[in-house]
């Protein structure tokens, strides 16, 4: 009976072992589109989300002032990125609501609900001017539809970082709801991440489709800076969320140090995962006396590895994020794109990148 017994354990820890095999992604390709493109007598630039569904790829142009979106196709061609196109520009316009007009929309991601056939932003508002933080929804025209409720752990902005509020976004597997992720810590939750080890957890939020409604939130430790200073500019945050499986995401976290010029972003690509001992904090008032199990992660990727490949070893302002096509060898492909602000701050690049995803 006891060799039957243990058969049976062995049996059930190698496929529960198979099922948990780790992955690695693998870096293939890099494009750059000149800051000179432009289209449909507007410059391509502030890339600051996408999502690929039905063949396109969608992307949020972070312009508050002419907030929109495109529509376009990147060509994937022997495992490279070999063009980009656009096809579409569309301006959030609305004649028959107001809130596009009532809010200030710095946005910051963007996915396609196939499901609903809508498209879903998450803005981070003005919060020195007390705009608020939204995820709303429109149609594929640009017109409003609703808007989400915020956790009320999200709507209190004295206790918000100014640009450090909704920065990504993903659809779920589950096809039932979606994850957004704040940027930086909340004021009550922890300090925003130095050169040594601290408490600087970020919140990601589930949201329902139906109910508009957050049902459940967890914290995202955030990694110290690596780097040593040579400005008074030195940040770390989440700019990007993907869900790839049940509970496991590819999160991107983006360091940015001002006195390094071009090269002042260093990108790490994490997994993490919920278990059943991460916390739910969704009814969590502040996170800096309170114990709390953050989501499990490990670093996949850190650009600084990769610099050889990259236009002038520079890797940007990466901040979306998408699962791409299947590639030629049955490989899952994963695309990556950089705001690169319009130029504002000096020089910085329209950057796609590349990436392969391997079991091992």
């Amino acid at each position: 009976m006891k060799i039957i017994v243990v058969f049976f354990v062995l049996i059930s820890i190698a496929f529960s072992c198979e099922k948990r095999k780790d992955i690695q992604l693998n870096f293939l390709s890099e494009y750059v589109l000149k800051d000179t493109v432009s289209f449909k007598n507007g410059p391509i630039g502030g890339l600051s989300g996408l999502d690929y569904s039905n063949g396109f790829y969608y992307f949020v142009v972070d312009d508050t002032k002419t907030p929109r979106f495109l529509k376009g196709n990147i060509e994937i061609e022997k495992r490279r990125i070999a063009g980009i196109n656009f096809e579409e520009v569309i301006v959030l316009k609305d004649s028959n609501t107001n809130f596009y007009n009532e809010n200030t929309l710095d946005l910051e991601s963007i996915f396609v609900d196939e499901e609903n056939q809508q498209i879903n932003f998450s803005s981070e508002g003005a919060i020195r001017k007390g705009r608020r933080p939204t995820i709303f929804t429109t149609d594929f025209s640009g017109k409003f539809i609703s808007e989400y409720a915020l956790p009320k752990s999200l709507q209190n902005l004295e206790n918000i970082k100014h640009n450090g509020v909704l920065e990504g976004s993903s659809k779920s597997i589950d096809k039932k709801g979606f994850w957004a992720v704040m940027e930086a810590p909340l004021k009550n939750d922890g300090v925003e991440p130095g050169f040594t080890k601290t408490q600087s957890p970020v919140r990601i939020t589930y949201f329902n489709t139906v109910t508009k409604k957050a049902t459940k939130q967890f914290a995202y430790q955030l990694e110290p800076i690596s780097k040593v200073a040579k400005g008074n500019i030195n940040l770390n945050g989440v700019t990007a969320i993907l869900e790839y499986a049940e509970n496991k995401f590819f999160i991107i976290e983006r360091t940015y140090q001002n006195g390094y010029g071009a090269y002042g972003n260093i990108i790490r690509v994490f997994e993490a995962e919920i278990t059943l001992e991460t916390t739910n904090i969704l009814g969590s008032g502040g996170l800096i006396n309170s114990k709390f199990t953050p989501l499990t992660k490990r670093l996949l990727v850190n650009f600084e590895d990769y610099k050889v490949h990259l236009t002038e070893g520079i890797i940007d302002n990466i901040e979306g994020i998408t699962l791409g096509p299947v590639l030629e060898n049955g490989n899952q492909s994963l695309v990556l794109v950089s705001d690169d602000n319009f130029q504002l701050y000096g020089k910085q690049l329209n950057q796609f990148i590349l990436l392969e995803i391997v079991k091992e």
